[in-house]
């Protein structure tokens, strides 16, 4: 078996075009990964909104159909995850954790677990595009690797759209008479949507932090260079950390995320001005799109979370 490009000669041309072949079928598993995570969250949500008459509303924001809009929210993921470094995917992907770890401990269980699912939804996207990017690095079928890779991811975020579609138009109905063997099974164990979600999430990003870690440190050429970088990155991130549980006790709604969006990506670009490149900040920029957009996407889901 050759690799994709094996029998084209060898031109600079064509390497930055598989290059770029290879970034945007990251991206494309990873924005996968986060529609895949939107859909069972509001399959979720929704059945939670059936069973409580006071958030009829709710119900009827989440049943709207966008065909459309979801088609624009993968594409734009798409080429925004394609388009970050590694280095700052992978420090977004580190940042999250400590954020993630930080929050179930001073909270634990509960509804805030939803909300947090919610926020980490570009976090996901880096996270598959870092994991991809390691595991994958030198492997003389990449491409067509990725492209499996893609292929598996859009199948399953198709079927999961499918599912929450399926819901918001015909769970009352199918529970209430029986019919739909699908329905009758969300009705037993839809509860134990969150759990799932937070035992593929867990692996997700225990595979994504050492990538991570990895595909930072490579860059270094000494322990001095590692430390001199890792020390700012460490106290940075704690701050951002205590500010940002402060934050979240003190006011509620959808507010504090878009400004915790934006300190958390002020305190990465000052980060960067000291330590990292001029791509780097670049691309900083181009992260803070991406979790602003994902945000604008998912606007009806995190109302309901804060309701709840």
């Amino acid at each position: 078996m050759f690799s994709l490009g094996s029998w084209l000669p060898a031109l600079p041309g064509l390497a930055w075009g598989w290059a770029l072949l290879d970034a945007l079928l990251q991206g494309l598993v990873g924005a996968c990964a986060t529609s895949v995570l939107c859909s069972l969250l509001k399959v979720y949500l929704y059945i939670q909104c059936v069973n409580n008459p006071e958030r009829q509303e709710e119900k009827k924001a989440m049943a709207a159909q966008r065909p459309l809009l979801e088609l624009l929210h993968v594409l734009v993921l798409t080429g925004v995850l394609a388009l970050v470094g590694s280095r700052v995917a992978a420090l977004v992907v580190l940042e999250f954790s400590l954020r993630a770890v930080s929050t179930i401990l001073s909270l634990g269980k509960g509804a805030h677990s939803s909300q947090l699912y919610l926020l980490c939804q570009y976090s996901l996207g880096c996270g598959v595009s870092c994991g991809l990017s390691f595991l994958l690095e030198g492997a003389p079928h990449r491409t067509w690797n990725l492209a499996l890779a893609a292929g598996l991811a859009g199948l399953l975020a198709l079927h999961a759209r499918r599912l929450a579609r399926h819901v918001c138009a015909l769970y009352e109905l199918h529970t209430r008479e029986s019919y739909c063997g699908v329905c009758i099974l969300l009705l037993a164990a839809g509860h134990g949507i969150p759990r799932l979600l937070r035992n593929a999430l867990a692996l997700t990003f225990a595979v994504a932090d050492l990538a991570a870690v990895e595909l930072i440190n490579r860059d270094f050429l000494s322990t001095g260079e590692a430390v001199r970088f890792w020390t700012p990155l460490t106290i940075c991130y704690t701050l951002l950390v205590v500010y940002m549980q402060e934050e979240s006790r003190q006011s509620t709604g959808r507010g504090p995320a878009f400004r915790t969006v934006v300190v958390r990506m002020g305190g990465l670009f000052i980060l960067l001005l000291t330590v990292g490149r001029w791509s780097d900040i670049l691309h900083v920029f181009v992260s803070l799109l991406g979790e602003l957009w994902c945000l604008l996407r998912s606007g009806v889901l995190l109302e309901s979370c804060w309701r709840q």
